[in-house]
């Protein structure tokens, strides 16, 4: 007899035909209510254990099957009824090992609390007798009446909430509160309670047991659970098909009565009701459940039609192998034969589950980073990436080696990491090629590369004079048109304002006055004694004289500079009266031009004056000119003068608006570059707004990721 037997409490259920037309049965193991489906030749396998040695399975299968079987299969079986614990245990050494074999699989406790801190278990109940006893209650819901009833529910909502649908979409905007949330919970919290004992209903139905219902918590949701694992002794796919979509079938039917109810009462708690119910199970079956990359309904669904046990698991190594292939050409056979389109669906389909996943545990990482305190949402994220994203692929990535030198093996052994580096190079093209992008893209992260810093600037001239009206006044005269160019000390164009003019006259006539006070005292006995009084007064008046003439200038603006003329309003002659600071005219200087830009703080650390750079206009208008960085500022800018910079209005800065005020969300420095070029040709004598590109310091892109991932890290961490 082979030894060690089989445990006596196991059981063998007739399961469905396979995909190569075999058949197949379901192991089971009433004490972990594990099942194993097995096929013909492990069947074969099975019935002759009795039989005294291997090789008497072996020559008993070929005498009376069809089978053509080795000794190593029969190993293999053997091994396999090891590792899953379905053998019988006899003797100290045989208890010790199953022992050792339970601690490896469990792991330690922080394995364990890797594992269990976002996803664990809570059983509650057994309902085997509670569901025997409320079946006859629930058998209506699965008649084709109820069915029936259901599809006009579904045709008869539909068309009352399409005809009302400004309203229902209003309601649905105005759920969104805290009230609205607190609600929606409650209501998801109840379908997911329908949803679980709709699949705890159906397995009754055939004849399942259900051996646990609990609350399971998803990163700390805590969600409805029913352990279904019995389902796997029904030979029939089509049962096994209805109790996996059960649940979302469940989840439909209560969102088209509750869409028809909404429709249909009066406004109220339970037309509320009915509105969330019917938004929160549309939404949840269609986002959650019917997902087919993680172990929800979709899944179970698509390992049942498509008839795979084990669908995320066979397609993962079926995908880890053709990783392999194409990067290492290893030659070995693949873990499972399928058809050529069949495995190139599994391959597609284990790829989307890992972009999927990946996604999920970035998403997920991020939500333990906001929802714990800070130093452990830190720590929570470091480990939920790299556990659950990054170990995985160094796993994968380390066994690459050893693959390859066991193809190599039969030469000379392991030899010294020299050696089987050159193995490994000889080993076929699609290593080299692996090895020479590995290479290529550590280069690309390691070697310091030439960058351009990219940034919207502003192209103006360094010296420029804007003309305003003081206040409202008359233009009196224009000496100059549009492009005239000025002398420096030239007038630019005068103004005239009456109640100014007025003032002037009185300050005129109070010196005057003062004067003739100050002269008369001078020489009359009586008045000498308020001479200096008199002399005080008289400067008085003369200072305010000067104020006014002072005042005057300003009607009469002279060019600081010499310079070009430009936007004067063709409309603007002498006799026109303009408002107060109304915009007249601008006097651009015909001297350098610089460009201001803003970066920030990891891009300013790649520059500094002197560096070179070039300004291309919007639209590609006019030549490009070429700069220099003249000035950067060493404070971050705490509000953007300018709006052309902003992102709203089209520029690189990301800012937000606080009392009237454009805040960069981010440390921005003030960057001045300047142009030695006098003539621009087409962007001469006006600003313009373009792309300013510097040459800065060379980089390797894998310190500035490190740099940049330090410096969130420290932002976060509140040092």
């Amino acid at each position: 007899m082979l030894h060690p037997a089989l445990r006596e409490e196991l059981a063998l259920f007739g399961g469905p035909r396979l995909a190569d037309g075999q058949p197949s049965w379901t192991l089971h193991d009433p004490v972990r209510n594990q099942f194993f489906r097995i096929d013909w030749l492990t069947f074969e396998i099975l019935s002759r254990w009795h039989l005294a040695t291997m090789e008497d399975v072996v020559d008993d299968i070929h005498r009376n099957t069809p089978l053509r079987p080795e000794v190593g299969d029969v190993e293999a079986v053997s091994t396999f009824l090891k590792d899953k614990q379905l053998v019988q245990v006899s003797g100290v050494v045989s208890a010790r090992s199953m022992a050792d074999q339970y601690a490896r699989m469990k792991g330690g406790w922080t394995t364990w609390l890797l594992h269990h801190y976002l996803f664990f278990r809570i059983p509650l109940i057994r309902p085997d007798a509670w569901l025997n006893r409320w079946a006859g209650a629930v058998a209506p819901l699965y008649s084709r009446a109820f069915a029936a009833l259901t599809g006009l529910a579904l045709v008869l909502g539909g068309i009352l909430i399409f005809r009302d649908w400004e309203r229902f979409s209003t309601t649905l905007l105005d759920t969104f509160s805290w009230s609205g949330v607190a609600g929606f919970g409650i209501t998801l919290a109840a379908v997911k309670v329908v949803h679980e004992m709709a699949h705890a209903f159906t397995a009754n139905r055939y004849g399942c047991r259900v051996p646990v219902m609990g609350v399971a918590f998803l990163v700390l949701v805590p969600v409805a659970y029913t352990d279904t694992n019995e389902v796997w002794k029904l030979s029939s796919r089509k049962q096994r098909l209805a109790v996996a979509a059960a649940g979302v079938t469940a989840e439909l039917v209560v969102a088209i009565w509750a869409s028809l109810a909404w429709a249909l009462l009066p406004e109220g708690l339970p037309k509320s009701i009915a509105f969330m119910l019917c938004t929160t199970t549309w939404v949840a079956t269609v986002a959650i459940n019917a997902s087919p990359f993680m172990r929800f309904d979709g899944y179970f669904l698509l390992s049942d039609w498509l008839d795979l046990p084990n669908l995320h698991s066979r397609s993962f190594a079926l995908a880890r192998w053709n990783l392999r292939e194409c990067l290492l050409g290893l030659g070995v056979p693949p873990p499972e034969h399928f058809s050529p389109r069949r495995a190139l669906g599994l391959i597609l389909f284990a790829y989307a589950t890992w972009l999927y996943r990946l996604v999920l545990f970035m998403g997920i990482a991020a939500l333990v980073y906001s929802f714990f305190i800070k130093a452990l949402g830190i720590l929570l994220f470091v480990v939920e990436i790299g556990w659950f994203v990054i170990l995985p692929v160094w796993h994968e990535i380390k066994q690459w080696p050893a693959l390859l030198l066991q193809r190599q093996e039969s030469t000379s052994g392991s030899g010294s990491a020299m050696n089987n580096l050159q193995k490994m190079w000889r080993h076929g093209p699609r290593v080299r090629r692996t090895l020479l992008i590995s290479f290529g893209m550590v280069v690309l992260l390691l070697v310091p590369l030439p960058k351009r810093i990219s940034a919207k600037g502003l192209l103006k001239p360094a010296d420029v004079y804007p003309v305003h009206a003081p206040t409202g006044a008359q233009v009196t005269k224009m000496p100059w048109t549009e492009g005239s160019r000025i002398p420096a000390g030239g007038l630019i164009m005068e103004l005239a304002s009456a109640e100014l003019q007025l003032r002037w006259s009185r300050a005129q006539a109070h010196v005057v006055q003062q004067r003739q006070r100050s002269n008369q005292a001078a020489v009359t006995p009586e008045q000498r004694q308020n001479l200096q009084v008199l002399q005080q007064e008289q400067n008085r008046a003369v200072a305010e004289l000067a104020n006014v003439e002072a005042e005057m200038a300003r009607y009469a603006p002279k060019a600081p500079f010499a310079g070009v003329l430009r936007n004067v309003d063709p409309d603007l002659k002498p006799g026109e009266w303009v408002m107060e600071h109304e915009r007249l005219a601008v006097l651009i200087g015909e001297g350098p031009w610089r460009v201001e830009t803003y970066l920030d703080e990891n891009d300013v650390a790649r520059i500094k004056v002197g560096d070179t750079a070039r300004f291309y206009a919007d639209g590609m208008e006019g030549p490009v000119v070429l700069l220099r960085v003249n000035d950067i500022e060493i404070d971050a800018t705490r509000t953007l003068q300018n709006g052309q910079f902003a992102s709203q209005f089209g520029g690189s800065v990301l800012t937000r608006e606080r009392r009237g005020q454009l805040v960069p969300e981010l440390a921005v420095y003030r960057v001045t570059l300047s142009s030695q070029q006098s003539d621009l040709g087409r962007l001469s004598g006006q600003s313009w707004r373009g792309n300013v590109v510097i040459h800065g310091a060379w980089e390797a892109p894998g310190v500035a990721f490190l740099r940049a991932a330090l410096t969130l890290v420290w932002r976060e961490v509140g040092f």
